[in-house]
């Protein structure tokens, strides 16, 4: 890999990929990606991992046409079984039974290997940390019980919080849908299973997709798939793909997929995946339904909605900011950001999603959806243009609006560079294509020579924020140039 500095960008093949077969990892078949050379029309293509950008959680690479040997393709297949859930769907089923019909002084679960632990399994498990008397209510959330998995070049686990979860499905419910396939959204299906469980009657239903198997110890083999939505791979072959199959066909016509997936993830391989989903409930549907896509709501940041509209043309972005539970900024509140960045984007229609009024949001009659209270109307744009949450101003030389820039606590307004031929912040540099780290045309930033190094801006900026900083500590702290607290002259007191 070490030669791959000397190229450019890195694309994902989608062509011909039903003749041929690619070779496989621990996550399921690799994805063929084309590193494109400097000068070249063709690049040279490799496989890697479809779901790890991380080279430590998934090591495969091989150069398309490699002859491997033996002892590699051994040691591939020696790894496997190492990556794979101690015991199998229906072995976790049968231990869940077990396990309920415990006393609750005999209910374990050991937090350093996730698992529900047995009388007899405790002796293996005394240096690890152990909770007891583990209740059903537990049981019902897992969620809670589970540690995230927070690794953002794999399987980066962001949970929503109960006020997204609840708006979802309130949202849902309300538009006549009665069955969500959950991709990768395991506290969505854990609200839809508790309330399915409190109303039996008129009740939702769910299938889980996601890739992390420690699910399988709480829900059955209808309920849960161990699935990795980066290459549409189903772990236990085709017994779990036709429970996958058997959710969309059965009343499939109330069936809508929510997605949220990693963000680091590539948006061309989700595409390619959600479209896949998308055409297998239209083959199952066809004669019976007059949509041409599957009900689906995407959830993603504001900013990766070019990308997604490349993929979904008919898809729209709403208003509403969804938050995490576990995130260090996408979360209202003194921890978090303002604003959360995080948007639905949706085929369904934007009017017939009500987002909440007591949070802010406003029905735009004019184009006809609910948006944020500071997204206002353009007349010349004809739309409620803001994305970030905050409210824009039109440019007459862009023909269209522009966001304000928050820097240094201030907010600096975009202004029109005529060089550019774009709004940009005032101290950008003019018609800079290359490097944006050290200036150079030649190169782009991934293959900068001086990567680790900060250009000559980024230090000036630095500079002056520590001069800053060191002048306001000396002001509030009473020291002066020398760093010696500076004593003040009394007047004696007669």
């Amino acid at each position: 890999m070490a030669d791959m500095e000397e190229y450019g960008d890195i694309e994902v093949i989608f062509e011909g990929e039903e003749e041929r077969r690619p070779p496989e990892c621990p996550h399921g078949p690799t994805v063929l990606f084309e590193i494109k050379s400097k000068g070249k029309k063709n690049g040279r293509r490799f496989y890697a991992c479809s779901a790890c950008r991380d080279r430590k959680e998934c090591s495969f690479f091989q150069w398309e046409h490699e002859k491997i040997s033996e002892a590699r393709l051994l040691a591939r297949r020696l790894q496997t079984p190492s990556k794979m859930p101690p015991f199998t769907h229906a072995q976790y089923c049968t231990r869940f039974k077990e396990f309920v019909s415990l006393p609750l002084d005999q209910r374990r679960f050991c937090v350093d290997c996730q698992i529900l632990l047995f009388p007899g399994e405790l002796s293996s498990h005394t240096s690890h940390q152990i909770l007891s008397d583990i209740t059903v209510s537990q049981l019902r959330r897992p969620s809670l019980l589970l540690c995230p998995l927070e690794n953002k070049k794999s399987n980066a686990q962001f949970l929503f919080a109960d006020r997204s979860c609840h708006f979802l499905l309130n949202a849902l419910s309300g538009l006549g849908f009665r069955k969500v396939l959950c991709v990768g959204t395991p506290r969505l299906h854990e609200l839809i299973k508790m309330q399915s469980t409190d109303n039996k009657g008129d009740a939702m239903r769910s299938l889980l997709l996601d890739i992390d198997f420690r699910y399988s110890q709480f829900y059955g083999q209808h309920e849960f798939c161990h699935y990795n939505m980066f290459n549409h791979h189903f772990f236990n072959g085709e017994e779990t793909a036709n429970v996958f199959l058997d959710f969309l066909t059965e009343d499939g016509s109330k069936v809508v997929m929510v997605a949220d997936p990693p963000f680091g993830g590539l948006v061309k391989l989700l595409g390619h995946t959600f479209s896949k989903i998308s055409h297998t409930w239209r083959k199952l549907h066809g004669t019976e339904s007059s949509v041409s896509e599957m009900p689906m709501v995407w959830i993603f940041p504001y900013f990766f909605e070019p990308r997604i509209l490349e993929c979904f043309p008919s898809f729209t972005m709403l208003d509403y900011q969804i938050d995490y539970d576990n995130h260090p900024l996408y979360k209202h509140g003194k921890c978090g950001r303002k604003q959360s960045p995080v948007r639905l984007f949706t085929n369904l229609c934007p009017k017939d999603i009500i987002l909440p009024k007591e949070e802010g949001y406003r029905f735009c009659s004019i184009c006809e959806r609910y948006v944020a209270a500071e997204n206002k109307h353009c007349s010349i744009c004809n739309a409620c243009t803001s994305k970030n949450g905050n409210e824009w101003k039109h440019c007459t030389d862009c023909g269209k609006c522009v966001k304000p820039f928050l820097l240094m606590f201030c907010f600096l307004a975009w202004s029109h560079c005529s060089l550019c031929g774009h709004c940009t912040l005032p101290n950008h540099h003019c018609g800079q294509t290359g490097c944006y780290n050290c200036g150079d045309q030649g190169h782009k930033h991934r293959t900068c020579p001086n990567k680790g190094k900060k250009n000559l801006q980024q230090q000036n900026r630095g500079r002056r924020a520590q001069r800053t900083f060191k002048h306001r500590t000396n002001k509030t702290t009473g020291q002066n140039k020398s760093g010696k607290i500076a004593h003040k002259k009394h007047k004696k007191v007669i």
